[in-house]
């Protein structure tokens, strides 16, 4: 059975998470059919990237989330989609806006 459910990455006592499709009996942080989405509950607020489209695809071809993966889904708005049977809108691959903007005070001072 496939499963839908987080995979730990990241350094000791700073966790990042891959959503991720995996076989049932393999161990939590090993072999994985595909990489869904991040999850940084680290962050405040804590973020996530889940691609929705291929979220529901597993979904509807029977995977089975975990709590956690069904929240975060919930809040993607994915699990709506698939309830619903409507089609998610893709994931848009991040654009120059999603890049942390640098203070001009700092910048001028660096150029100095």
């Amino acid at each position: 059975m496939v499963k839908l459910r987080l995979m730990r990455m990241g350094k000791k006592k700073q966790p990042t998470y891959r959503l991720v499709a995996a076989d049932s009996r393999s161990p939590r942080n090993g072999r994985f059919i595909e990489i869904l989405g991040t999850y940084q509950p680290r962050r405040e607020p804590s973020t996530y990237r889940i691609d929705n489209v291929k979220a529901v695809d597993w979904l509807r071809k029977g995977a089975q989330p975990t709590e956690r993966v069904q929240k975060l889904l919930e809040v993607s708005g994915a699990w709506k989609h698939f309830q619903d049977g409507t089609e998610p809108e893709p994931l848009a691959p991040p654009g120059p806006d999603d890049r942390p903007v640098a203070p001009e005070a700092e910048t001028a001072e660096a150029a100095s």
